[in-house]
């Protein structure tokens, strides 16, 4: 591709407007590095191919020549694969009974990597018989394979199946030398976690047989690689970061179709569509011959914009039609490597496909990619944007920006795009859920010592001692633990999510797909329009004891909405963390969700609502919350009076848009999380934001936020500074997951609200740093330190200076510590009633009372009261 090209595009009236911004990140030359002592056949291979090592290759073979775990986190294309394989084919050579295990998220990077070791083995005349061993594997095959292959590939999912027949695998792990886990940033939430436990029962197996394998691991670039692979395999890593293989100019454009349109109340305008703006680039650049690859959003999107090219072609330039195609996950395995061999040949000119192609499948280097939304995290941004640029050309990535909060952050910061570090991977261990579920697996495939659930899975004897208890386990006259079932509970553990409370969604008794219980609420509860493969059907019932769903073919022209309320209990404090006046909570939560209305819709037209009849969702899990003082709904209602719910749609919306931009600071999907806005809590006895783990027991992501909460308190209040709608849009403080339809939102007092949170912030800032404090620990300083009677001293001058809200927060922390000290609740309830809370100081005298009868402050105020 050529310079003239790329400024044809940036150029051209048709979309010049739009373009929001241009990074050029500039070409680099390679660096090479000798490996000494390297064995003959590998040498001769390397002369053969006419290559030499990058210089980040050859500190990768030297890390596994020194028997070191070593982790690769260098971008796409840059020779990772080779980096691991040639040492490994070293070990191969000299050690003939030497096996490895390379482990894939997906199957189509097997049977791609597969290829690749298969050449190796001929090129370099060694004997290793490769194989895949997954789901696919013919049963017929698979005797062979454990007996005869060297190298094994396979996948979390099969893994996870066969550890319980290990007997069956004595010579492979007898001499297993390498467990390689590619692209291990995959390896994130609910899914990473299953699998950090999983290798966790790999390696104990691995152990019994005496093997004691080196772990290589493969990643896109991250924040921490270390970590990660830590927290993934529970051993010590080296890094190998420093990309030294050559890549060509690339041009970046952040290209906003919103850039120009304003949403008003009476805007006739039509709102531009993401979709349509996305196939017109991909067809302008196919028509200036620039072999492109269109990332898209799902399966449904990669379809449709290759159908919509391919008609567009048929009318501008009919011969190119047949070079456009469409790659998903879903098609056959000969489809989709007629495709992959398609684009290297370049056969194919543009090719539309979800992130299916995202992950280190071998199709060549591009000439430009568009990317169709913001894929959710900078990982998968750089290693889609890295699918275009040989090394030395010039290639283009265009990211097309949807209307969301994080894509319109983007467009309107891109100085923070491109400088944006990658994100931190989570995995976290501390899901007893989880915990409980591979403790069953790992005893079903070998009886559990008595010190291993610690020594492997970090887990104490009171989780052993529950799973007793239930009859899960059974422990021995030695202390030993021993699944004491015939069948195998890996077969009723998902690795994709935590329970197994899976609803079959069938057709006619053909099934569908399979759906767990909080997406059947959503999305197939009865009366829902569900949409599966292009085709619509209607939710005819729904069997919520026998977890069947029944559908029926429909074609109508709307689609459905569920509501649902939200409640939440406080159950424990974790921990306190104090920036400045701000003070973010953190703790486990009891979470209930009421599905109780879906709508039904014409486009944005409510056509029809209707009450459903659901038992409640409820579990437990983590999350975060700060308060929002009566202050602000006083200033806010001074400010806007006559208006209605202006401090709950101010609450609400900044709920939203915290949310919303809560993926640009911790690697997770909104849909991860959950939230609740109220102007009213029981627990806090103020208005309170919660932003919590969508999952039971939690996965680490809002004890990951309350790190970062500073900059995303801060992003959140930009992104609605610079948005330039009137009362509120899908880029600032909407939400396509809001169970109360959107409803109340008030823009102006959501930037009300986040300036007044911000600004508690910078009133100390000698005390922005962080400060930890976890419960135990607020207990000892608060009795040892401070007496109650002295925090009780506080808070009354707090409030005879008229300071409500530093003296509710020193009663806070008193009734933190003793809940039953009466002064206290008189005290607040005293300040509610002086604030106009009639109903809230009736309560906190009533406590108060409660606890000592005879109190006289609390008398005297329900006398007033009354």
């Amino acid at each position: 591709m050529t310079k003239s090209t790329i400024d044809m595009f940036k150029n051209d009236v048709r979309y010049r407007d739009r373009i929001a911004h241009v990074e050029t990140i500039p070409a680099r030359k390679a660096s090479y590095k000798k490996v000494d002592n390297l064995n003959p056949k590998i040498v001769d291979y390397l002369k053969s191919k006419n290559a030499k090592l990058y210089k980040h290759q050859s500190e990768t073979y030297e890390a596994i020549q020194n028997d070191e775990n070593v982790i690769i986190t260098t971008p796409t294309a840059s020779g990772k694969t080779l980096a691991f394989n040639l040492p490994i084919m070293e070990t191969m050579i000299e050690d003939e009974d030497a096996t490895a295990l390379y482990i894939y998220p997906a199957k189509a990077l097997s049977n791609d990597q597969l290829h690749v070791l298969e050449n190796l083995e001929k090129s370099l005349d060694i004997k290793i018989n490769p194989n895949t061993y997954d789901g696919d594997t013919p049963k017929s095959k698979r005797y062979d394979i454990r007996q005869k292959s060297r190298i094994i590939l396979t996948n979390p999912y099969q893994l996870h199946l066969i550890l319980s027949w290990h007997h069956q695998w004595k010579r492979f792990y007898s001499n297993l030398k390498f467990i390689v886990i590619d692209e291990s940033h995959y390896y994130k939430g609910i899914f990473g976690s299953n699998v950090a436990y999983l290798i966790r029962r790999l390696k104990r197996i691995a152990n019994f047989y005496g093997a004691n394998p080196q772990f290589i691991l493969s990643s896109a670039t991250l924040a921490n690689p270390l970590e990660l692979a830590n927290r993934l395999t529970g051993e010590k890593f080296r890094l190998v970061d420093n990309d030294t293989s050559p890549s060509g100019e690339k041009d970046f454009i952040l290209y906003n179709p919103f850039r120009n349109y304003r949403r008003k109340k009476h805007n006739s305008e039509e709102a531009p569509s993401v979709h349509i703006e996305t196939e017109n680039i991909f067809v302008y650049l196919m028509l200036k011959d620039i072999q492109t690859l269109c990332f898209t959003v799902s399966r449904k999107i990669t379809e449709l914009i290759a159908m919509w090219a391919k008609k567009d072609m048929d009318n501008i330039k009919k011969k190119l039609t047949h070079r456009i195609t469409a790659y998903r996950a879903g098609y056959q395995a000969d489809e989709r490597r007629e495709i992959e061999d398609g684009l290297k040949s370049r056969k194919y000119l543009g090719v539309t496909c979800t992130n299916a192609l995202e992950l280190g499948i071998n199709i060549g280097s591009l000439d430009a990619v568009i990317i169709s939304g913001y894929p959710g995290t900078m990982i998968s941004t750089w290693q889609q944007s890295g699918r275009a640029g040989r090394s030395n050309q010039k290639s283009l990535a265009i990211l097309v920006a949807f209307e969301n909060q994080l894509d319109q952050y983007f467009m309107n910061n891109p100085d923070f795009f491109f400088d944006k570090p990658h994100e931190n991977v989570i995995i976290d261990l501390s899901n007893h859920i989880l915990q409980e579920a591979h403790l069953l697996c790992a005893a079903k495939e070998l009886t559990l010592k008595k010190d291993e659930a610690m020594d492997y899975f970090g887990v104490d004897k009171e989780v052993l001692g529950k799973l007793v208890s239930k009859k899960d386990l059974y422990q021995n006259p030695r202390g030993d633990y021993i699944y004491p079932y015939d069948d195998n509970p890996a077969m009723s553990h998902s690795l994709d999510q935590l329970s197994n409370d899976e609803f079959r969604v069938m057709n006619n008794g053909k099934l569908l797909e399979v759906m767990e219980r909080s997406q059947v609420y959503r999305e197939a509860h009865e009366g829902a329009i569900l949409i599966n493969k292009g085709e619509t059907y209607q939710v005819d019932s729904v069997n919520l004891a026998s977890h069947f769903v029944n559908v029926s073919k429909n074609t109508v022209d709307y689609h459905t909405m569920v509501l649902n309320k939200v409640h939440i209990n406080i159950e424990k404090k974790l921990s306190k963390t104090k920036y400045g006046n701000l003070k973010i909570h953190f703790g486990e939560l009891t979470v209930e969700e009421d599905y109780y209305r879906y709508k039904k819709m014409h486009f944005s037209k409510v056509i029809g609502q209707f009450n459903l009849d659901l038992p409640p969702l409820k579990f437990r899990t983590k999350g975060l919350w700060f308060t929002v003082p009566r202050e602000v709904k006083n200033n806010l209602e001074d400010l806007y009076k006559g208006e209605e719910e202006v401090f709950e749609g101010g609450l609400h919306g900044a709920e939203h848009a915290l949310i919303g931009l809560f993926p640009l600071h911790v690697m997770c999907d909104r849909f991860d999380i959950g939230g609740l806005s109220t102007n009213y809590h029981e627990d806090t006895q103020e208005a309170t934001i919660f932003i919590y783990d969508a999952y039971e027991g939690g996965i680490g992501i809002t004890q990951k936020a309350v790190d970062v909460f500073v900059d995303l308190l801060k992003s959140t209040r930009d992104l609605l500074k610079n948005c330039s709608c009137h009362d509120g849009c899908p880029s600032c403080i909407y939400s396509p997951k809001c169970g109360n339809d959107n409803k109340p939102l008030h823009k102006k007092a959501t930037e009300y609200i986040l300036n007044y949170m911000c600004n508690l912030i910078s009133q100390n800032p000698e005390e922005t740093a962080i400060e930890k404090v976890e419960e135990n620990e607020i207990e000892e300083i608060s009795t040892n330190d401070i007496t109650l009677e002295t925090l009780y001293e506080e808070a009354y001058d707090l409030y005879s200076q008229g300071d409500y809200f530093n003296s509710k927060e020193s009663l806070n922390e008193l009734v933190e510590i003793d809940d039953e000290y009466a002064d206290a609740w008189a005290l607040f309830g005293r300040i509610l009633y002086e604030q106009g809370d009639r109903n809230g100081a009736k309560m906190f005298t009533k406590r108060a009372l409660k606890i000592d009868s005879a109190n006289e402050d609390a008398n005297e105020l329900w006398l007033e009261l009354k």
